[in-house]
């Protein structure tokens, strides 16, 4: 496929994991089996919870599984103007809005309860006015996008793993954030900017992201940038049954031994197993088969 680019984004929350070495895997995967460049981003966006040169031993860790970009690492942290200029362009077109609402204001609005794991729907309730309220956060009007680039209702896209799948923003999220109350950039904006500035093609990432597409595609057309295509990948599970992360105990990856750690990733995305002399010749020979 010429011209294919993927990428990983860890959050330095943290160091990789088992279940974000299987991520990492299956995005580089594919971008070899392509023929493509593999890019490595550091979403760094959300400062207060990012662990001090965290980034830089993801980078290390990666490197030690022969997993090493095919050019430079981005830090999100650094691209706050960039953002600004993206926020500014919805605002003049009138496809963001100040929002007053505080998370207990959002709740009290709620009409119908929401699902585990999913953030409460906004109800627009600035979206005419801030009514005397300071404004507090930035969002974009889901609704003025729809018109003014002529979208239906419900966003659809086909995940190359996941198939057909669908969402109305609008109705199942509402004006999502773009500026979050506190100063800093919301992941969506800082995803579909970036990803757009750095030629991404194809999104490989955990199923667990898969829910963010939607307003993605939808953040994509209002800035007039390109749709990449989509794949989410099986989540390793933790003891409890829940997405292992850092939240729930997932401990950094053993890297005494790089091969057979990357050999377990390998084995979570139906990989065989390699008894090659290292991460580099496992990798080169994982390429010919399909994830």
């Amino acid at each position: 496929m010429t011209g294919y680019v993927g990428r990983f984004a860890p959050s330095p929350t943290g160091l990789l994991h088992a279940g974000s070495l299987v991520a990492a895997l299956a995005s580089w995967h594919d971008v070899r089996a392509h023929h493509g460049r593999w890019l490595v981003r550091i979403e760094d966006v959300d400062t207060p919870r990012c662990i001090p040169g965290a980034g830089e031993q993801i980078l290390h860790q990666l490197a030690r599984c022969g997993l090493v970009p095919d050019g430079p690492v981005l830090w999100q942290s650094h691209r706050g103007e960039i953002y600004q200029q993206a926020l500014d362009q919805l605002i003049a077109q009138g496809l963001a809005y100040p929002c007053g609402c505080s998370r207990k204001d959002i709740e009290a609005a709620q009409t119908s309860p929401t699902e585990r794991h999913h953030a409460q729907v906004y109800p627009g309730t600035c979206r005419a006015g801030l009514n005397g309220k300071p404004a507090r956060a930035w969002r974009l009007n889901v609704q003025a996008v729809r018109k003014a680039r002529g979208l239906p209702a419900v966003t659809r896209w086909t995940d190359r793993r996941l198939g057909e799948q669908a969402e109305d923003v609008e109705k199942e999220v509402g004006d999502f954030v773009l500026r979050r109350a506190d100063g800093l950039w919301a992941y969506q904006l800082a995803v579909v900017v970036d990803d757009a500035a750095q030629g991404i093609t194809d999104v490989v990432r955990g199923e667990d992201l898969a829910d963010n597409t939607a307003r993605q595609i939808v953040l994509q057309q209002a800035l007039g940038l390109p749709t990449p295509r989509y794949m989410h990948t099986p989540l390793v599970l933790g003891a409890n049954g829940e997405k292992l992360s850092k939240q729930n105990g997932a401990q950094a990856l053993d890297l005494t031994d790089p091969l057979q750690t990357l050999n377990q990733a390998a084995l979570a995305l139906g990989l065989p197993l390699s008894s090659e002399k290292g991460p580099e010749q496992a990798l080169q020979r994982w390429i010919a088969y399909k994830l």
